[in-house]
């Protein structure tokens, strides 16, 4: 069982007091209304299955229901840092977070 950390308690706490939410820092189109029923499709339903590092949202379900960032590696389950929403990890590269500028 995966030990997290939340950011906004402050407390170490077990997995099942929270709900994975997929990848963080999905860039969400800029006007959608200009979208093809391909593109629409794409940013609503492909993500990311990375083998290492990967930026992910987490939600503290059973405490104070915010969300939060966790930067976790998916080939060992080992969680390298947990980080609030609108912030930047420190232990990630721009390939990784997904940076395509």
């Amino acid at each position: 069982m995966l030990q997290i950390y939340c950011p906004y308690c402050r407390e170490m706490r077990e997995e099942e007091e929270f709900s994975y939410s997929g990848e963080a820092h999905i860039k969400r189109p800029d006007n959608p209304e200009a979208l093809s029923d391909e593109e629409w499709g794409d940013y609503l339903f492909f993500r990311k299955n990375p083998r290492g590092l990967h930026c992910e949202m987490w939600q503290h379900t059973v405490a104070c229901r915010r969300y939060f960032n966790v930067v976790r590696d998916t080939v060992s389950y080992e969680i390298h840092e947990t980080y609030p929403i609108g912030s930047q990890p420190s232990k990630m590269t721009d390939a990784a977070l997904g940076s395509t500028d």
